[in-house]
């Protein structure tokens, strides 16, 4: 009977990390190209190779990014997140080149999710080259989103 848990539990264990791997990690453990101008799913591993490696220095957010970021943590059953993912993604086209869109489902990236103590969903993080991240928490209109972008993001 142990030997049938065990056997099921890592069975279990090896699907559920291959369908948390969203095709972002190839077979080397290395994160995949990002495509430009779309919505790039995040996973914790992709977090720490692209944005801050916060396993190494956890102390000091330092961005390792080339362009600012923004982040939409989200739930599938959430949904004001459903009314906040064309948003992000039209923000992805309009402003490809300049930001970089991704988006992590908090349900199955629970470390992120933990490490930014998010609390509400859905929840926007807006990380610049310089300066610290900023979040804000609710599906606001299309407009404060902009604001926040240029504001922040855009800053020359």
């Amino acid at each position: 009977m142990k030997l049938i848990l065990i056997i099921t539990f890592l069975s279990f264990s090896i699907l559920l990390n291959a369908c948390n791997n969203n095709g972002t990690n190839g077979p080397d453990n290395k994160v995949t190209e990002i495509k430009e101008g779309v919505v790039n799913q995040m996973s914790a591993q992709m977090f720490t190779k692209l944005i801050w490696d916060y396993k190494t220095n956890p102390k000091a957010f330092t961005f390792t990014g080339d362009l600012p970021v923004i982040i939409d943590f989200y739930a599938d059953w959430c949904r004001p997140c459903r009314m906040v993912t064309p948003i992000m993604e039209e923000f992805a086209k309009e402003y490809n080149g300049k930001i970089r869109v991704f988006k992590v489902n908090t349900d199955a990236e629970q470390e992120l999710a933990q490490l930014f103590q998010i609390r509400s969903i859905p929840a926007v993080m807006f990380i610049p080259k310089t300066g610290k991240p900023q979040m804000s928490v609710g599906a606001l209109p299309e407009e404060s989103f902009k604001k926040i972008i240029n504001d922040v993001l855009l800053v020359k």
